[in-house]
C-alpha cells in the first residue's frame, strides 16, 4: 500500500473496507447457493451474517460520503474511521472463523472438495482484507 494519499488516506482506507465488506456479504450468498444442501443452522447463520455485513457496508459508505465532503479530515473523524476499520477487521476475523467451522463441521462441506475449495478461496480473500486493514491501522504510523 502506498501512503502518498495525504489528506485522502482516510478515503483510500474506506474504499478498501467498502469493497471487502460488499465482497463478504456476497460470499454468504455464494456459499448458500454453492452448497444447496447445507445444514439449516449454517444457512441461518450465513443469512444473519449477510445482514450484519450489509449494515457494516452501509456504515462504511456513509463514512466515504462524509470524508468525501470534508475539506479537512479532523483528528476526531480520523479516529472514527480507524475505529470503523478496526471493527471491519474484527468482523472479518469472526467471519473467517465461521467459514472454518462450516468447513470442518458441516457434513455437506467437510467431505466435499468443491465446497472446501470455495470456502478456502473466500477465507483467503477475507484474510487479504485483514492484511490491508492491519497495514492501514498499524503500518502507516511507522511509514
Amino acid at each position: 500500500m502506498q501512503y502518498y494519499y495525504g489528506q485522502q488516506m482516510p478515503l483510500r482506507v474506506l474504499d478498501e473496507a467498502e469493497f471487502w465488506k460488499m465482497q463478504e456479504e456476497e460470499h454468504t450468498v455464494v456459499i448458500r447457493e454453492a452448497l444447496p444442501n447445507l445444514e439449516k443452522k449454517y444457512v441461518d447463520v450465513l443469512k444473519e451474517w449477510e445482514q450484519a455485513l450489509s449494515v457494516t457496508h452501509q456504515k462504511v459508505v456513509s463514512y466515504v460520503e462524509t470524508v468525501n465532503r470534508s475539506q479537512y479530515v479532523y483528528a476526531e473523524l480520523q479516529q472514527q474511521v480507524n475505529q470503523l476499520v478496526t471493527f471491519c477487521l474484527q468482523e472479518s476475523m469472526q467471519f473467517i472463523e465461521l467459514l472454518r467451522q462450516i468447513k470442518v463441521h458441516s457434513s455437506v462441506a467437510k467431505d466435499n472438495l468443491t465446497a472446501k475449495t470455495i470456502l478456502d478461496h473466500i477465507i483467503r480473500e477475507s484474510e487479504y482484507f485483514i492484511g490491508i486493514a492491519r497495514v492501514i491501522l498499524y503500518g502507516h504510523n511507522h511509514a
